[in-house]
């Protein structure tokens, strides 16, 4: 990470930014109550569309499982294209206002959608092809808009706080997550009983109106910012750093032609990796600091890379695993019904529990060392992993423990028995997402903040694509999931795979990991 007197902030006249008056605890601050209520508009959403696309909009189980998962991918797939725009062409705080302004326009039409009867299908009628329009229009450009938002604002937030200060850093991403997990919360309790009392109508509304109460507070915080300009396209600039070490892979350098340009490099980028590279500083117009910036966001790839298998393992909370508490018992009276889409709520106050205490006591371990605070995040994701496989072998074992007792005793299980998996892989979500957000911020160029924190989101979305092509491919050679319900495929077995495959992902990460 750049040193803080290297680094250039701005107040919003383009002047330089005055400590104790731009940027600080105050103005970060705002960030986290906005991803309270952007993450509770997202979730409230994403967490229960497997109900309102099977029963508002007839699609099959597999289809609406799906549909969810390819939402949820893109929404997370964007981030990186939002966190390359915000580095390179608009401030973080202008390419958040303009996603969350995109996101606010496909929320009104799903509004509008849910309100007007004909843009609905009827009865058990499949949707006509304006319907679908509309409703994929909606979707995704809520996607798109969500895509851009978790990209640019942590990294907003992060620049407000002296980068000097690695507690403080620290700290702020800590409570950041905690953000997450309380608009999850919001989500999953009120805008869920919404949701399965009130109408998909009702719910929307009160999106609406949320995200446009968030957008507008984030923008009342105008002036306190401090804006870090940026610095052009970093994807060139790595770009051309390969094609200049491709080019001068076979010509002999001397030691003071490699180190030209050794005075503008970044000192506290110190990966010593990725010695090809350097043949790219023959060429007068890289400059060292440019193969430094390459070096050290190709060092974060593996890391990312590995984290992939256990965002699949997670998508199933938001598809099987609703799936499978609608059909167990959910009776909580004779007249109140647990939704399914709400057994997150106990995992995440779990979850802000844990936050609170690693902020108490967690803080003891961690340091000012960028190196040995680097060391104990990567720990931090390892955790995490391990628990994933936990999780789904617990998975598995109480799927086939709710079709026994539903085939041979003819007896519906308690959905709080899901509750299990669901905690613990909130946990490992704790772990190994708000680990990677704060790992990847603070390993990150300056010029790259926005880009490297969205590694985090863009592996959830390639996790939610994992299990979407598993889910087809496991349908195509085994048939397990063929069936027109949970109660007819063999889910267990699905769960028992995703448990192997984690499980070989964990040496995976554990050699890149020791590597770092």
């Amino acid at each position: 990470m750049q040193n803080e007197m290297e680094e250039k902030f701005e107040d919003w006249r383009g002047r330089e930014a005055i400590p104790g008056k731009h940027g600080g605890i105050r103005a970060a601050s705002i960030a986290c109550v906005v991803e309270i209520m952007e993450n509770m508009v997202f979730l409230a959403c994403s967490t229960n569309f497997i109900t309102y696309f099977t029963k508002s909009w007839h699609y099959s189980s597999a289809k609406a499982s799906n549909m969810v998962t390819n939402f949820t991918g893109t929404s997370f797939l964007l981030t990186i294209f939002g966190g390359f725009i915000a580095d390179s062409f608009l401030t973080r705080f202008t390419a958040f206002v303009i996603f969350c302004s995109i996101e606010l326009l496909g929320l009104i039409l799903l509004t509008i959608q849910a309100h007007i009867p004909k843009l609905q299908p009827q009865g058990d009628n499949t949707p006509s092809t304006l319907q679908s329009v509309v409703l994929f229009t909606g979707l995704y450009a809520v996607a798109t808009g969500v895509g851009g938002v978790k990209a640019s604002l942590p990294a907003h937030g992060g620049d407000q706080l002296d980068s000097r200060n690695q507690k403080l850093i620290s700290g702020f991403f800590n409570w950041y997550f905690f953000s997450i997990c309380f608009g999850g919360v919001l989500a999953v309790t009120i805008m869920v009983w919404i949701e399965e009392n009130k109408g998909w109508s009702s719910s929307f509304d009160i999106c609406t109106v949320v995200l446009a109460s968030a957008l507008f507070l984030f923008t009342v915080g105008f002036p306190m910012y401090r804006f870090k300009r940026p610095t052009g396209s970093s994807l060139t600039r790595i770009v051309n750093v390969f094609v200049s070490a491709a080019r001068n892979r076979n010509r002999f350098a001397t030691d003071a032609e490699m180190t030209q340009n050794h005075n503008s490099t970044d000192k506290s980028i110190h990966h010593n990796k990725f010695k090809f590279l350097n043949k790219a500083k023959l060429n007068n117009n890289i400059s060292a600091t440019e193969v430094e910036e390459t070096r050290t966001f190709l060092a974060l790839l593996p890391i990312f890379a590995s984290t992939i298998v256990m965002n699949c393992c997670l998508a199933q909370l938001s598809t099987y695993s609703v799936q499978q508490g609608m059909l167990m018992n959910r009776k909580i009276t004779q007249s109140l019904e647990f939704p399914p889409a709400s057994l997150n709520t106990i995992a995440l106050l779990f979850m802000l529990s844990s936050i609170a205490f690693y902020e108490l006591f967690g803080k003891r371990i961690s340091s000012n060392n960028n190196e040995r605070s680097s060391s104990f995040n990567l720990k931090r994701i390892g955790a995490g992993l391990a628990l994933t496989s936990v999780a789904m072998a617990i998975a598995a074992i109480v799927e086939a423990k709710r079709k026994q007792k539903l085939v041979h005793n003819n007896i519906k299980i308690s959905v709080f028995w899901l509750e299990f998996q669901y905690v613990l892989l909130s946990f490992s979500d704790v772990l190994t997402l708000g680990g990677m957000l704060e790992f990847f911020y603070r390993e990150s160029p300056a010029s790259m903040k926005s880009i490297s924190t969205a590694l985090g989101w863009f592996s959830t979305a390639l996790g939610f694509f994992l299990s979407t092509v598993l889910v087809d491919v496991i349908k195509a050679v085994t048939g397990w999931l063929d069936g027109k319900d949970v109660n007819g495929s063999r889910l267990e077995l699905f769960y028992a795979v995703l448990c192997v495959l984690n499980t070989l992902n964990l040496f995976n990460y554990i050699f890149w990991a020791k590597r770092y």
